[in-house]
């Protein structure tokens, strides 16, 4: 049983199946629903965005403006546990891929499930459909920058100049995965010994992204949210009525402290 002192632990493939199937249920309505590896990058940016955003903000964008939280509670739970893996994972001091600690993102290599099946189930001249399936984590890279793009007051450049090339070098290491991987293959990402499908730069391009990711968190944790700029009110002049209401010119009432 799940308690505050055994709290759920990271979401498994069951888990995973789960939220697509629940995507697949919301798609349905809405053809405009996207994957779960598209929501895998959005709930990345959530957690490195400088301000909290609040989830009756982000979840009209992700799922649109008729997706209802409490009718669709397990998927918002899977998802609630999702955002503190996350968050753990980049809160935790890690220094390689390799460690079981570092954040993994559930992308896929779309390409190299389509090569990996047996010829028999794929159709016979398979070039055009295989040429504009999306890139090894080329839709997580998506979702992360809809996330930024609509925030982006929330991803201002900070006024340190270190800080803000920064978040610019972060921020292209991301981009970079949005473009199509154009390299050529040498290594599948959907299983070892599969046919290659995608490019040693585009693996190097990956990981950028990920420490890329890090430095995002890291930044933005360091430098707290926005802090508005107070602008004070023109001070009323000597002669004017002064604005408390008594009807007295502000040099013999407010002015005259």
């Amino acid at each position: 049983m799940t308690t505050a002192a055994n709290p759920p632990g990271p979401l498994g493939p069951d888990d995973y199946d789960a939220q697509d199937a629940a995507l697949d249920a919301l798609r349905e309505h809405d053809d405009e629903i996207p994957q779960w590896e598209f929501c895998e990058g959005f709930l990345a940016a959530l957690v490195c965005t400088r301000r909290a955003i609040d989830p009756a903000e982000y979840w009209p964008v992700l799922l649109g403006e008729g997706f209802r939280p409490m009718e669709h509670m397990e998927f918002v739970l899977r998802w609630r546990r999702r955002q503190a893996e996350v968050a753990a994972a980049l809160d935790a001091p890690v220094q390689t891929m390799e460690d079981e600690r570092t954040y993994h993102p559930e992308v896929l290599d779309t390409l190299g499930a389509i090569l990996a099946l047996p010829e028999a189930e794929r159709s016979g001249d398979d070039t055009p459909e295989l040429a504009s399936l999306p890139a090894f984590a080329q839709v997580w890279a998506l979702g992360f920058m809809f996330a930024v793009e609509n925030w982006p007051d929330e991803w201002l450049p900070p006024r340190d100049a270190e800080a803000a090339q920064m978040l610019d070098d972060a921020l292209g290491a991301i981009v970079a995965l949005t473009e199509p991987d154009t390299g050529v293959p040498v290594m599948s990402m959907y299983a070892e010994d599969g046919p290659p499908s995608v490019s040693q730069q585009r693996v190097d391009d990956f990981g950028a992204a990920i420490w890329a990711v890090y430095d995002l968190r890291q930044l933005w944790k360091s430098l707290g949210p926005r802090v508005e700029a107070v602008r004070k009110a023109p001070e009323p002049g000597r002669n004017d009525l002064c604005p408390c209401g008594s009807g007295k010119k502000y040099k013999k009432c407010h002015g005259a402290t």
